[in-house]
């Protein structure tokens, strides 16, 4: 007698992530598990990481035998030292570019416009009209120019800016010439407004140190999307209390941002809590990425987004 086919296996971290799957093809056994318990089975195929935990459960795949480990997140700082033997890692690329480009605009724009000073007023109930900066024919130095990058270049484009493209070499890319990063100190100083896209990493780490910040114009905007790391805090604490420079930023390094931290109130400081992909994009784009991932693994084809092992 013949038996039947292993089913391929799948583990979500939550209820609500394995409802959002929908129905799944034949062949295929979805189970939630939370990476908190010991695993569900002794191998599993496909592992959806819970969301911005990092390698910080890997533990729990010790001793099990596992496919493909997918993430939930552009970036995976980290994910290399831990990844188990004969894994594979696959980030969420096609996920978080559309949310986390909108929230870079918007943060621009509300640092740009005065909207935190504003929000202030109407908790005092003032009326407080003042002249702001604004976005039109500013020129925004876009550093890094990857999906995040692109998503944000195009969401610029209507508000009339000159984009300058960095990234960590340079080339000709559709119709858009981007500078290689050691070009930076001849560009930061005709940037009004730098945009920072980049991944996590010592290639990476303090970027916008206080020499990069040194060379930026008097009240430059530094907007910060990518990771924490990519700015030396310090230095910009500096600027900022010197009303030198003005900061927007979605990442920060420490983070979480600890309580009386004091980028909180550093004047010209706008701080939001890692929230750019976190919007109602997020869980259907996450479960179309895990439903092809599945089908080409019943199909036999190589998995999406791989960035470690394989």
């Amino acid at each position: 007698m013949t038996s039947s086919p292993r089913p391929l296996i799948v583990t979500l971290p939550s209820a609500e992530a394995l409802a959002d799957l929908g129905e799944l093809p034949d062949g295929v056994e979805a189970l939630v598990w939370t990476m908190d318990d010991p695993a569900p089975r002794p191998r599993i195929d496909l592992v959806v990481i819970p969301y911005m935990s990092g390698p910080s459960r890997f533990g729990r795949l010790e001793g099990i035998e596992t496919g493909i480990l997918q993430g939930q997140s552009i970036g995976y700082d980290g994910v290399a030292d831990r990844l188990p033997p004969g894994s594979v890692f696959a980030n969420a690329s096609s996920v978080h570019e559309t949310a986390t480009s909108e929230l870079a605009l918007a943060i621009t724009l509300a640092a740009q416009r005065s909207i935190p000073a504003f929000v202030r007023a109407q908790e005092r109930s003032t009326w407080s009209p003042e002249w702001s900066t604004g976005l039109a024919d500013q020129r925004v130095l876009l550093l890094g120019y990857g999906g995040v990058g692109k998503a944000v270049a195009s969401r610029l484009a209507p508000f009339e800016v000159d984009v300058v493209a960095v990234a960590s070499r340079a080339r000709d890319e559709d119709g858009v010439h981007v500078h290689a990063v050691e070009e930076l100190p001849d560009l930061l100083p005709h940037a009004d407004i730098v945009i920072l896209t980049l991944p996590g990493g010592e290639a990476t780490r303090h970027i916008i140190d206080d020499d990069a910040l040194s060379a930026l114009p008097d009240g430059a905007l530094v907007v910060n999307v990518g990771r924490g790391s990519l700015i030396d805090p310090e230095a910009l604490l500096d600027h900022a209390r010197r009303g030198r420079i003005r900061a927007a930023l979605d990442v920060t390094e420490p983070e979480p941002l600890p309580e009386g931290h004091p980028l909180w109130s550093a004047p010209g400081v706008l701080v939001v809590p890692h929230v750019g992909g976190l919007s109602a994009a997020m869980r259907p784009r996450i479960a179309a990425l895990v439903r092809r991932q599945i089908e080409r693994m019943l199909s036999g084809e190589p998995p999406l987004n791989v960035v470690l092992g394989g």
